[in-house]
């Protein structure tokens, strides 16, 4: 069987590393970013089952990127989960319309946590 593919855009690189080593001992193939412009490239290389996506980021907002990806036809149907430290009233309110599958706040989510959200998302979209 072929493993689910995840992109990771995530700018704290303890963070980044501590999500990308749980998600390859749970099966899945990862690929990472820590830039919105850098991780646009690498989804539309990779093209993942799913994008796990940080809101505050330098240089492009993960909000900014998530509407380039949207704005493209494979990109429009890709779920994404914001994993942000980004509370949901300070969320830019764009995240509405852009068809987010699920607002994880970090600090309230542990890896084990976020490896079953990835499997809920993808079941749902079955």
């Amino acid at each position: 069987m072929t493993p689910v593919k995840v992109t990771i855009i995530e700018d704290e690189l303890s963070i980044l590393r501590m999500y990308k080593t749980k998600l390859e001992i749970e099966g899945f193939s990862v690929s990472t970013a820590s830039r919105g412009s850098e991780g646009l490239k690498i989804i539309r290389t990779h093209q993942p089952d799913i994008v796990l996506l940080d809101l505050r980021m330098p240089g492009m907002n993960g909000d900014e990127m998530l509407a380039k990806l949207r704005a493209e036809d494979w990109g429009a149907a890709v779920p994404v989960v914001i994993l942000t430290n980004v509370s949901r009233d300070e969320a830019p309110s764009s995240l509405r319309f852009l068809g987010v599958s699920r607002y994880i706040v970090k600090a309230h989510c542990t890896p084990k946590q976020l490896v079953e959200t990835i499997h809920l998302v993808l079941a749902s979209m079955r």
